[in-house]
């Protein structure tokens, strides 16, 4: 089955706490990377969880650890494609095309968005 968001993206969060009481409905990111076998995504910016690492010493001396703060992933049905003509959440669709490359015909899938109708 094909993606319907993958690395790049620009996505927007649709659940969870609106940003004024301190959730991340409503933000938008780029997805940096997709976990297929969780159904996951990291998005920039958005679930941000403070992460405590043990302090040690690099090979300079300099110390390393401390606390840091990291994105953490969320599930991808919580999250919606934005539509580039619109900037608005919308829901991804298939169109199949026929291509010609060597001489041989091939089917190729385009995402399309569901609410405007145009090619992602």
């Amino acid at each position: 089955m094909a993606a319907k968001i993958k690395k790049g993206d620009l996505v927007q969060v649709i659940t969870g706490a609106k940003a004024e009481r301190g959730g991340d409905r409503g933000k938008q990111g780029k997805v940096l990377r997709v976990f297929t076998d969780t159904n996951r995504v990291l998005v920039e910016g958005v679930n941000r969880v403070t992460k405590h690492t043990k302090v040690g010493q690099s090979q300079r001396g300099t110390k390393t650890g401390g606390i840091e703060v990291v994105e953490a992933p969320i599930h991808i049905s919580n999250v919606a494609l934005v539509d580039p003509s619109t900037k608005k959440p919308t829901r991804v669709g298939f169109r199949i095309d026929t291509v010609e490359r060597d001489g041989k015909q091939r089917e190729v899938r385009i995402r399309v968005a569901k609410s405007s109708g145009k090619d992602i």
